[in-house]
């Protein structure tokens, strides 16, 4: 039997609007991924050490604070440093495309901005953890 995807969810920083990443959460959920929502004020350590601890596939990091380009950098880092290569870091929130492009090249992944349809993440993260499963 093939493993659900495991999507380990936070809000990190101080950013406290989480009404978004519960409505992903309950979406990917229904879709039928494992989801561990971790909760708002996670430090890219807690984050790293927790997607560790739970063997994810996936870590998708809800910003909507501008602090995306630290967040996003030094979780990156962190999964560097611990070996987690065939981890898929993705999330989405108020982040110019810039800053996307910017994060794509130090190996973050698709980044979603507001309005962006459901299903496209879902799909996005399916045929990454497809593609690249370990």
């Amino acid at each position: 039997m093939k493993r659900k995807i495991r999507i380990l969810m936070a809000k990190p920083g101080l950013d406290g609007h989480d009404r978004g990443i519960k409505i992903l959460a309950s979406a990917y959920r229904d879709a039928g991924m494992e989801v561990i929502y971790l909760g708002l004020r996670q430090t890219p350590e807690m984050i790293v050490s927790a997607s560790l601890q739970e063997d994810v596939d996936v870590i998708a990091l809800s910003s909507l604070n501008n602090a995306h380009m630290t967040i996003f950098t030094r979780v990156i880092e962190l999964m560097n440093e611990k070996g987690l290569n065939d981890v898929l870091l993705t999330g989405g929130g108020i982040i110019p495309k810039k800053d996307m492009e910017t994060l794509a090249e130090i190996g973050v992944g698709k980044l979603f901005g507001p309005g962006t349809p459901v299903q496209e993440t879902i799909d996005y993260i399916t045929d990454w953890v497809q593609s690249n499963r370990r």
